[in-house]
């Protein structure tokens, strides 16, 4: 039986082609996949700690692979939210599963809308390794209804719309913000889709329990077949 999602993503497929891209690129070189699950050595406590330094890893990591962006992270699971609380500290109950595509590059970088859309909602959700400055999107696809997040953003991108406010296909959603913006991580777009906001503004999971994967699974369709790079 299909689930929401695998109807989502057949629309996604069916049109992909008319996609705008949620960054400027030329080439898929441009692009590093980053690995941030435990296979990761380089990835240690005291790294992850200090955000400048996280920061520092991933642009030297790009720029010895000649790449501008790092990418990936769709159902990943991730060590790296060990390094918050807002996430769990109890290994067996915290929340390591990542939901949505990553797009790691400098601050300012400009996000872009990859279909029409309006406004649903948007926060600054401050914890520290939470989303910072957010906004979520509105589509709708043959009849079908489904949202779009896009997390840690620049704080002036929230002071700027309004709910219900239409946002065209390749306009600029925001900005990826700085660490103090974006719940001090190094400058990066969560973009996340979902099925339906199941009552929430401006904010929604973006990280769950491994265990819990088959039931996120219905919800979350793939982000990755808005950005095939």
């Amino acid at each position: 039986m299909l689930t929401n999602a695998d109807k989502i993503n057949e629309l996604l497929k069916a049109h992909q082609k008319d996609f705008y891209p949620l960054v400027k690129y030329k080439h898929k070189v441009d692009f590093l996949p980053l690995d941030f699950t435990a296979s990761n050595t380089q990835l240690t406590a005291s790294l992850l700690k200090d955000t400048a330094l996280f920061s520092k890893y991933i642009d030297e990591t790009l720029s010895k692979a000649n790449a501008k962006y790092g990418i990936g992270g769709y159902f990943e699971h991730r060590t790296v939210y060990a390094r918050s609380p807002h996430f769990g500290i109890d290994e067996s109950e915290a929340r390591r599963l990542h939901l949505g595509l990553d797009i790691w590059a400098p601050p300012n970088t400009p996000v872009y809308n990859f279909m029409d859309a309006k406004v649903h909602s948007f926060a600054f959700n401050s914890n520290f390794g939470d989303y910072g400055a957010t906004i979520i999107l509105e589509y709708q696809l043959e009849g079908f209804i489904f949202y779009g997040l896009y997390g840690h953003l620049s704080l002036k991108d929230i002071e700027q719309i309004a709910e219900g406010q239409e946002l065209m296909k390749g306009q600029v959603v925001g900005y990826m913000g700085t660490f103090e913006e974006n719940g001090f991580w190094p400058p990066h777009v969560h973009f996340q889709l979902m099925c339906n906001m199941d009552g929430k503004k401006g904010d929604y999971p973006g990280v769950v329990r491994f265990a819990d994967k088959q039931q996120w699974l219905a919800k979350i369709p793939n982000p990755n077949l808005v950005f095939s790079f």
